[in-house]
């Protein structure tokens, strides 16, 4: 079954940081990238890494958050600083493309990770 695994999620007080982690179970062959949605809003990417090293990131997260890759293990990872109560949200791996063995799969989600920023 196809599956990412992510870790990494938890409770932080302001201005503490996080740094969620997600591993594919197959080949990664396109971007990877996070997503988050918080109770009541529409699902919004946070970060998008592709394989070549380029990075995009939404406004409300920008000097704050690193999307970084390691291609070897299939693996992004997401560093979050200066957290506020606002990035308070279930935290979402994504992947375009994911081959596992002799089949490709397209637009691969992970379960999530919650990420609670509170005092």
């Amino acid at each position: 079954q196809v599956q990412l695994e992510e870790s990494g999620g938890g409770l932080v007080q302001p201005g503490g940081s996080l740094r969620l982690s997600c591993a594919a179970s197959g080949n990664v062959m396109g971007v990877m990238g996070w997503y988050r949605q918080a109770p009541g809003k529409e699902r919004e990417m946070v970060a998008v890494a592709k394989s070549g090293g380029s990075t995009d990131y939404a406004d409300s997260v920008k000097g704050r958050f690193t999307i970084s890759r390691d291609n070897a293990k299939n693996t992004v990872y997401l560093q979050m600083n200066s957290l506020k109560p606002g990035d308070t949200a279930v935290y979402y791996c994504q992947v375009d493309v994911l081959v596992v063995g002799g089949t490709t799969f397209f637009g691969v989600w992970g379960r999530g990770t919650q990420v609670t920023v509170s005092s």
